[in-house]
């Protein structure tokens, strides 16, 4: 062996022992003589003090997912400050662990929480003369974040310190608020705690178990260098992802408020569910809350815990239970005038108005209105009372009828996911009871139990069960699922010849002239469904001023694979079917969102003709040539109107990268001289406020827009030179 190499041998030697050495001398001076030599301090004024401190470490609750992935509810890192006092708490050499200087350390603290310097002085002086150890600052002073903690702590204020806790936070906000629930305030071992919703309901699996870290410190908390600890980790809680689409539940939540402004509402209600699977897609309620604020006023759930008379939309099965009987009369008429009525044996039965034994009369609603002798099938697309009246009493019976509401569920809970509700109330005693509840009044139910009881009219007569908690899966592995939800059927209360006869006739509810769904008709696709408008029982009797509006409609009308129901109670008005924006937003959204490849627009020529619904984005026309700029536009199927006679595209709404889909506006601005006003009608309130955005690049124009829907009329015709300063006023119905 050379020289060198048994130098650099023995010089790594040496250098171990000494380094061996040191560390043995700091543990001997740390233990014998009190004095810490890597730091150079002095431990004895600490060590007689010290003693085994057990910190929490805290686990994290669960997150709530989106059948997307998006996040519904979360945990964050929050900060408490606390602050101490008492003189008596001093640090390392002997430096101040309490306030020492009140007045920069108000002047930072008010700045950074929004506090007023002087109240925040007027607060630690007085807590400080009273001899109080430490203080806080009230709600100012608790869930700060971690950039309020950070910029406090750059100050290197003594005696401000900060404690780790967690809070709850819900990104969305209003999002499906009575399902989603809230987790608020600490159990015992100090985490969240569910107190509504899914966050109470799956509480377990969302809590976490905290974990321990054991240290020994001195008196003031300071943790000794060199000391051991023991941790025990914390185990996080389980996520959630749910069946809710995000896109959809803003949607439905969107159209409530645009509800709200077209009617005087109480309230509104409504969900979305896949028939086949029973998947909730969304659900909702106005008046709601902020899951981050909860200003509460009302804590129940108007989708399963609300009980009200549903009105017409039962009548789908009045007519399942005749079909499906076989007692449904597919050629025969029946009258559609005033149906009067007595009894036999608590039986009620037909006879002619004004005649002896009448003990009851039926109109249809609006003012008495009639169609004479009609066919079975147009008293469902008219929606005549009289009609299902003589279904019940003519073609099957009281008993049969009730039979089937069994079957289909009602008035009894549905069960779905630990959700709270009630069963509805079966008021089915006298010959006007059972009479009523042919066209949905007197008894009871709720949406849930119509979105079930649907599922079989829309499917193939199985009947589904609708669910919303889609999967429980480890926080940590993903591919760790611990409960997956299955399809559940509930029932078969009617045949598949039943359901595909039922769709049939409420493809006419909504695409008949006379049928009373046609104001829900959208161009993206074709619809079945059932409209519905109950009176509202009150003291004793049936408000002439109040009215729930409901429409129950599944799309595509050829292979129904989702269903929409919508409600809202209020003041009475008689264009309740005919103000149909808001819900057909809804039922466009979910065209759009699911690709339905089945769907129809109208030609030029009036034909119907099958086209692709696609999500697209838009591009990025600016600078490029009109011809590049339509040649693109065509290819995505987008309408393009052009605005100017220039060569070359100077402004483009939407902007690019906006998300489109198949069939909608561009407009394109080629130059900035005279801007000609187009024929706006058909134009949507989206279309409208581009153009109104494009037309501002050349001219000032003003804007005003009455009602939704869309464009029925104009104050600038069509055609004309819009000047400056011009007022532009649309009508939307």
């Amino acid at each position: 062996m050379k020289k060198k190499q048994i130098f650099t041998i023995n010089l790594l030697y040496f250098l171990t022992l000494a380094v061996a050495f040191v560390v043995a001398a700091n543990v001997f001076l740390v233990t014998i003589g009190q004095y810490h030599l890597w730091s150079g301090t002095d431990l004895g004024a600490y060590a007689s003090s010290a003693s085994t401190k057990t910190a929490t470490l805290q686990a994290r609750r669960g997150t709530i997912y989106d059948r997307n992935g998006s996040v519904i509810a979360q945990d964050v890192q929050s900060y408490n400050i606390i602050i101490y006092l008492d003189k008596s708490r001093v640090g390392i050499k002997n430096r101040p662990a309490y306030v020492d200087d009140l007045v920069t350390t108000s002047q930072v603290l008010a700045e950074a929480l929004g506090m007023d310097a002087v109240d925040v002085y007027s607060t630690l002086s007085t807590k400080q003369q009273q001899g109080k150890y430490q203080t806080e600052l009230g709600s100012k002073g608790r869930g700060l974040s971690k950039e309020t903690k950070d910029y406090i702590d750059s100050f290197d204020l003594n005696g401000v310190e900060f404690v780790s806790t967690v809070s709850r936070q819900y990104p969305v906000g209003t999002f499906a608020s009575y399902l989603i629930g809230y987790a608020t305030g600490n159990n015992e071992e100090n985490l969240l705690t569910g107190k509504m919703g899914v966050e109470q309901t799956l509480n377990e699996e969302l809590t976490g178990i905290n974990g321990t870290k054991k240290y020994q410190a001195d008196k003031n908390g300071y943790i000794l260098p060199g000391m051991k600890s023991e941790i025990v980790e914390a185990v996080n809680g389980n996520d959630v992802i749910l069946t809710l689409d995000q896109p959809l539940q803003e949607t439905l939540e969107t159209a409530f408020e645009m509800t709200a402004e077209l009617f005087d509402t109480d309230r509104i209600w409504g969900s979305i569910m896949e028939i086949d699977t029973g998947k909730i897609l969304a659900w909702g309620q106005s008046p709601g809350f902020d899951l981050n604020e909860r200003v509460i006023e009302d804590y129940n759930n108007y989708g399963s815990q609300y009980g009200y008379e549903p009105g017409s939309t039962m009548k789908v099965f009045t007519y399942a239970a005749a079909i499906d009987s076989g007692a449904y009369d597919y050629t025969g008429l029946v009258d559609s005038t005033d149906y009067c009525y007595g009894q036999r044996g608590g039986v009620p039965y037909r006879i002619a108005c004004g005649s002896k034994g009448q003990i009851g009369r039926i109109t249809n609603a609006g003012t008495d209105k009639h169609w004479g002798m009609v066919d079975y099938d147009h008293g469902l697309i008219y929606s005549s009372n009289t009609v299902t009246a003589s279904l019940m009493t003519e073609l099957i019976s009281p008993s049969i009828y009730k039979s089937y509401l069994e079957k289909f569920g009602f008035f009894q809970p549905v069960e779905t996911d630990g959700i709270a509700e009630i069963a509805g109330t079966l008021t089915y005693n006298y010959p006007s009871e059972k009479l009523a509840l042919t066209y949905g009044q007197g008894s009871t139910v709720t949406m849930i139990q119509l979105m079930q009881a649907y599922s079989a009219v829309f499917g193939d007569g199985n009947m589904v069960k609708p669910y919303f908690i889609d999967e429980v899966r480890s926080s940590y592995d993903s591919s760790e699922v611990l409960y997956k939800a299955e399809t559940e059927i509930t029932g078969t209360p009617i045949s598949q010849e039943t359901a595909e006869y039922l769709q049939s006739v409420l493809y006419r509810v909504i695409n008949d002239e006379d049928g009373t769904g046609k104001h829900y008709r959208i161009a993206e696709t074709e619809l079945i469904g059932k409209t519905g408008t109950a009176q509202i029982a009150s003291g004793g009797s049936y408000s002439d001023s109040k009215t729930i509006a409901s429409i129950m409609v599944a799309l595509p009308a050829d292979d129904p694979k989702y269903m929409i129901y919508y409600a809202f109670e209020g003041g009475y008005d008689k264009n309740a079917h005919y103000k149909t924006e808001p819900i057909k937003t809804v039922i466009r959204k979910v065209a759009q969102l699911y690709n339905l490849t089945d769907s129809l627009n109208v030609d030029t020529d009036g034909n119907k003709v099958q086209v692709q619904i696609e999500d697209e984005i838009m591009p990025e026309l600016v600078n490029h040539s009109i011809e590049y700029a339509l040649n693109k536009c065509n290819d995505l199927g987008l309408n393009v109107q052009v605005f100017g006679e220039g060569d070359e595209v100077i402004f483009q709404m939407p902007s690019g990268g906006k998300s489109l889909v198949t069939g909608d506006r561009v407009f394109l601005l080629t130059d900035q001289n005279q801007l000609i006003m187009p024929d706006m009608r058909g134009w949507t309130r989206a279309d409208v406020t581009s153009f109104w955005t494009l037309a501002n690049k050349t001219v000032q124009l003003g804007i005003t827009m009455n009602g939704y829907g869309v464009v029925t009329s104009q104050n600038i015709p069509a055609g004309t030179l819009i000047h400056d300063k011009a007022e532009l006023s649309v009508n939307l119905e």
